[in-house]
């Protein structure tokens, strides 16, 4: 989907109330004293557009998400994905995000990424290649059981949020506990009853704690902690 397409859909969808902005990429010249937050989305927005129904788990309401991701006055960057996108080869492409703003001015600190499913996927692909310890990220829904790969090693300062009754994914505590663990991580298990459903709308339960941590959290001054949840 072409930018100036997905962002008419967004302003159509009541993406013209938030505080922050969206855009679908980093600017040449960004306000480096707000807070830089880039969002990827699951895999389902590659196919089916940025407002997609899933039979099990409803509408994945991407622009709203983006909205509320801005409400406290962050630019937010996020753009469709192709079908059929490459993770590590997307990472790839976050970590130059990352570092353009970075080489404009922005500090470290004040930049987040945030990834659900398959976007978590990528997210946790751009903590292991950046090697940035004072970025951000709120990995959702973002680990999906299995091995943990080998080459992967979270680094920043790292919240992952997975929902109870979410049979697609769990706990990312695995991933942080690898050689070499990122700077700062905590895990928030939230129970909404909505399985891999729950990060399609903009819930409280994890809208709030994910713009706590953008903003205000990471601990500056805590080592790496396990996860507090059973």
């Amino acid at each position: 989907m072409k930018a100036g397409l997905f962002l008419s859909l967004l302003l159509a969808s009541g993406g013209a109330t938030h505080a922050g902005s969206v855009r679908t990429d980093v600017l040449d010249a960004p306000d480096t004293t707000q807070v830089h937050l880039i969002y990827l989305h699951g895999r389902i927005i590659e196919n089916a557009g940025p407002r997609p129904t899933d039979p099990r788990f409803g509408l994945y309401d991407y622009p709203a998400v983006l909205d509320a991701l801005s409400a406290r006055g962050a630019v937010v960057i996020s753009a469709p994905r192709p079908p059929g996108t490459d993770m590590a080869a997307y990472a790839g492409v976050v970590v130059s995000q990352v570092e353009s703003l970075i080489a404009r001015g922005v500090p470290p600190g004040r930049i987040a990424v945030v990834g659900f499913s398959k976007g978590g996927g990528i997210a946790t692909r751009v903590s292991s290649y950046l090697r940035r310890p004072e970025v951000r990220f709120v990995l959702l829904a973002a680990c999906l059981g299995g091995p943990v790969p080998s080459h992967l090693r979270l680094t920043g300062r790292v919240l992952s949020i997975h929902e109870i009754s979410d049979d697609l994914a769990g706990s990312c505590a695995p991933l942080a506990r690898q050689p070499e663990p990122p700077r700062v991580f905590e895990e928030i298990e939230i129970n909404t009853g909505k399985q891999h459903g729950a990060f399609y709308q903009p819930l409280p339960a994890w809208i709030d704690p994910a713009l706590d941590w953008i903003h205000d959290g990471g601990r500056p001054d805590a080592a790496a902690t396990e996860p507090t949840s059973e």
